[in-house]
């Protein structure tokens, strides 16, 4: 795995040493100082998505990020770089597995004019390669992975969120899936797409509820299972058939279309030989 070069980082221990309780090791929390970003960029097309868009959007309850294909549609994308949306500094770099995938997360610090300073976290899954690793700090604009499927679990896309709670990680399902945890990404972005910047502040790490920076995986020393990659013919041959359906149901509704227009003109016309028989028919004599 190819990786970009870490920046060397100023690390302040916010606990001094590994607490051992019960013959239990428990990793000690610590805060790393990052520069305050100077504004956001989407994560593909950067810096404005350009020849991409969003197939499915952020919806609370349901979809708490956005999907960015690229206009080919398929798999086109498979393999486009994937660009991080802001300066920051990298919480989460591993291969979850399950839906994830190759999983990046990289945590922000933001100074809106006139406002507190805010971190968030910014989320990019499905992911083919990751080109960065734990702590390392990234640039806005910079490369952090490439498109991917999830292992074949999906159409090539990636799956971008911006969220406040920096205790989510890559398990969610103990979190309230709404605004009080999460951005819709695009709006957040265009209200943030030029900050100041200029100064730094300690964000803290290792936050994600003892899911830490690596994987189940990697914890239990077993490797997920990797889902099978379609069949390229096989999807050819979806796609194929879902577009004749399309046609057909297409077909289906110009005719219903011209069926009701000929039959309003039938009507028209006998009513207008109705009308003209019954003023013929009131006419002196």
């Amino acid at each position: 795995m190819r990786y970009d070069s870490v920046i060397p980082l100023v690390r302040v221990l916010t606990a001094t040493a590994l607490w051992v309780c019960g013959g239990m090791g428990v990793r000690a929390a610590h805060s790393i100082r990052i520069p305050l970003t100077d504004g956001f960029d989407q994560p593909v097309g950067k810096p404005d998505g350009n020849g991409y868009y969003v197939f499915r959007g952020f919806y609370p309850n349901a979809h708490m990020g956005e999907d960015w294909n690229g206009n080919g549609g398929g798999n086109s994308d498979l393999g486009d770089p994937v660009y991080a949306t802001a300066d920051g500094v990298v919480v989460y770099s591993e291969d979850y597995g399950r839906s994830w995938g190759n999983l990046i997360i990289v945590r922000h610090a933001v100074r809106p004019p006139g406002a507190a300073v805010q971190i968030v976290d910014s989320v990019y899954a499905h992911l083919d390669k990751r080109h960065v690793r734990l702590y390392q700090m990234v640039k806005r604009g910079q490369s952090v992975g490439t498109i991917g499927t999830a292992h074949g679990r999906y159409a090539a896309h990636l799956h971008f969120e911006i969220r406040k709670n920096l205790q989510i990680g890559p398990n969610q399902t103990s979190f309230a899936r709404d605004y009080t945890n999460y951005f819709s990404p695009r709006q957040f972005i265009s209200q943030r797409r030029q900050l100041g910047g200029g100064g730094a502040v300690v964000v803290p790490v290792d936050t994600f509820n003892g899911q830490g920076p690596s994987s189940p995986a990697a914890a239990g020393g077993a490797k997920p299972v990797p889902v099978p990659v379609r069949d390229p013919r096989e999807a050819a041959k979806a796609q194929e058939a879902a577009r004749q359906r399309r046609e057909a149901e297409l077909d289906r509704i110009i005719k219903e279309h011209r069926r009701k227009v000929e039959e309003s003109k039938d009507d028209d016309l006998d009513g207008f030989w109705d009308r003209l028989k019954t003023k013929l028919g009131n006419r002196p004599k």
